[in-house]
């Protein structure tokens, strides 16, 4: 297998792996929230011991080359304000207004909106294999979701959920960006420290409802400790997820990575049958199909597209 073969490869186990610990922050968050606490805690407390459990590793990576930081200020601000914090923040204020299914639709429209940035600032326009495989991933996210199109759209709802699909565009492009030369672990510490910055604010200052609980939640059936909970998620859907995410984006690119993100609700149902033993209805397991389908398709678009620019590849 070639290096490049063998890099693509492992940029999609890790792209999968990210998406698999994102998709379980869902079940620790509903948990947390079924037990008294708000959405508002819940995503402050992820993100900010998030930031402190990577702050030690992430000081000893950068030490001696801090002037790298100095460089890549503008893409750590950019991760950690719409990556981080706008993403999660958005999110939370748009399921304020219209359904949690339809909002995370709109989210998920990031890759989209990657291959739209793609073409103004390039003037290029993609190949109708990578618009197709846009469609297609696009509609399996419209079934696994659920959304209904035709119901609760919330003008304040939808401009929220907009908000946090740009937060999901920034994600893989400011994470797939190297030429700043930081390495994906203190990257990711220093934009989740940005994004627990802003998350405490919104916090204190009250515009983020901010109410913890001591009573137990429940998954699988068992009974955890809040803070096995917040624990959970930190560790698994949180440092681990934007860890291999970031790694992920830095070997398939911004846009391959960004629609392998899509296989994050599929995920979202396996541990919702695992977990809550919920079975996904038919039309998600179409939908499911079409994920996969589109995220093949747009990679064989960029394949393609990359051979007819080197002709020696």
């Amino acid at each position: 297998m070639s290096t490049a073969k063998s890099t693509s490869v492992l940029g999609f186990v890790l792209a999968l792996g990210s998406a698999a610990s994102f998709a379980l922050s869902g079940i620790f968050a509903s948990a947390l929230m079924e037990s008294g606490w708000t959405a508002g805690a819940a995503v402050t407390a992820r993100i900010s011991f998030a930031a402190l459990l990577l702050l030690a590793p992430t000081a000893y990576m950068l030490r001696g080359s801090w002037q790298l930081v100095r460089r890549a200020w503008g893409s750590i601000l950019l991760f950690g304000l719409l990556a981080v914090a706008g993403c999660q923040l958005a999110f939370f204020l748009a399921v304020q207004f219209i359904p949690p299914s339809l909002a995370l639709l709109i989210e998920f429209m990031g890759p989209v909106l990657l291959i739209l940035w793609s073409w103004l600032r390039t003037r290029i326009s993609p190949s109708f294999i990578t618009l197709l495989g846009a469609a297609l991933a696009v509609l399996g996210l419209v079934a696994v979701s659920g959304g209904v199109l035709g119901s609760g759209l919330h003008p304040l709802g939808i401009f929220f959920a907009l908000i946090a699909a740009v937060g999901n565009a920034a994600y893989f492009a400011a994470g797939a960006k190297v030429d700043h030369g930081i390495a994906p672990l203190p990257f990711v510490g220093l934009g989740l420290s940005v994004g627990a910055v802003i998350l405490a604010i919104f916090s204190i200052t009250g515009l983020l409802p901010f109410t913890v609980s001591s009573a137990p939640g429940t998954v699988a059936g068992i009974s955890l400790d809040p803070w096995i909970l917040v624990t959970c998620m930190v560790l698994i859907s949180t440092v681990l997820a934007y860890l291999l995410g970031v790694a992920a984006a830095r070997r398939l690119g911004a846009t391959v990575a960004s629609f392998t993100g899509y296989s994050e609700p599929l995920f979202g149902i396996v541990w919702t049958i695992l977990l809550l033993s919920v079975l996904p209805t038919s039309a998600q397991w179409v939908g499911a199909a079409l994920i996969v389908a589109g995220v093949v398709t747009v990679k064989v678009g960029e394949l393609r597209a990359a051979g007819a620019a080197d002709p020696q590849t």
